[in-house]
């Protein structure tokens, strides 16, 4: 036996005897054992037996520049030597956290210059829950409290943050969502549009959320909050007539507009933010993931002046925060991520060079008969898997397709996500042309497999 199969197999059982993972089946994992990742490099992953892959995912939605950038471990190892941690609370901070927070207003619209830091994307929308209810209790309106969200979305798994989302097996475990939270339909077109065209559909969509601020009352609802793309719900891209009129009927009827960009802020749509992309005002923002490329766990929400300006007049103390909030480590990653960001025109290069090509291949993959649509913006795409594509007949049971594809794919040297039976692709942003063909290539021939195999 081989000294990486000797270390797989230890690292399997100890893992087995002692790890509890998210989002798996824990049955199937102690009888399969873990993949288990050791190494990595540019946009390339390898395991504890030596293989290969391309991460077409980025880690988790998150490594946008790339792993192996020495600068981010080089920020890190001067700030743990400096200062390797203080808190934020009591009137207290540290220069890394305060530079950040000016970086980031730089970066996000003129109208978002605070900042509130987490360490994480669930937490970000755990603080943007109660920084909402707590702005409109100081506003004098305390009867506005109730959240708008939508069916598939995904805003992270602590309690208020699987609440928001609409995702149901969350929701089967808990007893969720918690009150004060409704879902809407998503902008679904594929699946739910029918003999509408996508301008038609979106604008229909988008009016639910009107409906429901009307059916509810205005003076009860609190916020509507919506991914720019719902990305972990199935790559559901919007048509360009939805956003427009959701902010339209979120100025008109007083309801705050929660964007959250933790998936895909930071140059993920070849614009530093999803809102960007979309002409969007958000009253709060959460983000995460991007701001530190994954090097290190941060999180924030982004809050408009609108919001902040509250606070401060009314001497607010907000009785929230967390232990690493603002860590200065963090923060000098997340420092140095943007300035490698900013340096190397790394989002211009999605939206000028890299993304229209990745655009163009992927879209190729249409011509597969497994195909029934591929969508995206920049480095976010997706493809839908069906069973007849001229019929638009869906697979059942709904997920079985995809779930073949991704073991196929992890088989074959490539890391592509399904969600139900959309295969998604997130990948860094740093991919080169030479590096999308090759991509393209893993894709085409997984897909090839996958046909042979359902």
């Amino acid at each position: 036996m081989s000294d990486a199969a000797i270390n797989t197999s230890h690292w399997q059982a100890i893992d087995r005897a002692h790890h509890l993972h998210p989002f798996s089946d824990t049955k199937a994992l102690a009888q399969e054992g873990c993949r288990v990742i050791t190494r990595a490099d540019d946009i390339y992953i390898w395991d504890s037996d030596g293989n290969r892959l391309l991460d077409g995912m980025a880690g988790l939605w998150c490594v946008n520049i790339g792993y192996g950038r020495k600068e981010l471990a080089d920020a890190a190892h001067r700030q743990l030597l400096e200062l390797p941690y203080y808190n934020n609370f009591f009137k207290t901070s540290a220069p890394s956290a305060i530079e950040l927070a000016g970086l980031l207003a730089q970066v996000t619209a003129p109208h978002l210059n605070h900042v509130f830091f987490t360490n994480s994307g669930s937490e970000a929308n755990d603080t943007m829950f109660r920084l909402v209810r707590r702005y409109w209790d100081l506003a004098g309106k305390p009867d506005k409290e109730v959240f708008i969200s939508r069916e598939h979305a995904y805003h992270g798994s602590t309690i208020a943050a699987a609440s928001l989302g609409g995702m149901k097996p969350m929701h089967e475990q808990g007893h969720l969502p918690i009150p004060g939270i409704r879902h809407i339909a998503p902008p679904y077109w594929y699946r739910d549009g029918g003999d509408m065209s996508p301008e038609e559909f979106g604008t229909a969509c988008a009016r639910r959320l009107e409906e429901e601020i009307n059916a509810l009352g205005a003076d009860r609802v609190a916020a509507f909050i919506g991914e720019p793309i719902q990305s972990a719900g199935g790559l559901i891209v919007p048509p360009e007539t939805y956003w427009p009129e959701i902010q339209r009927i979120c100025s008109e009827h007083d309801v705050l507009l929660v964007v959250d960009e933790v998936i895909c802020g930071f140059g993920r749509l070849g614009t530093w933010f999803g809102s960007d992309y979309y002409n969007l005002q958000p009253d709060l923002m959460p983000i995460a993931k991007g701001l530190s490329s994954g090097y290190l766990p941060i999180g924030g929400v982004m809050v408009a002046d609108r919001v902040a300006d509250l606070f401060i007049a009314e001497g607010e103390q907000f009785a929230h925060g967390f232990t690493y909030s603002g860590h200065p480590a963090a923060c000098a990653v997340a420092i140095a991520n943007i300035g490698i960001m900013r340096d190397e025109n790394i989002v211009e290069n999605v939206r000028d060079n890299t993304g229209p090509y990745l655009e163009q291949r992927w879209n190729e993959l249409a011509q597969h008969p497994l195909v029934g649509e591929t969508r995206g913006v920049g480095f976010l795409r997706g493809l839908e898997l069906v069973k007849n594509k001229r019929e638009r007949e869906f697979f059942d049971p709904v997920g079985s397709a995809g779930q073949i594809c991704r073991d196929i794919c992890f088989d074959n040297g490539l890391v592509m996500r399904a969600i139900r039976d959309t295969m998604a692709i997130s990948p860094p942003l740093t991919m080169t042309r030479e590096q999308v063909d090759e991509l393209i290539e893993l894709v085409c021939n997984c897909l090839d497999l996958t046909a042979k195999a359902l």
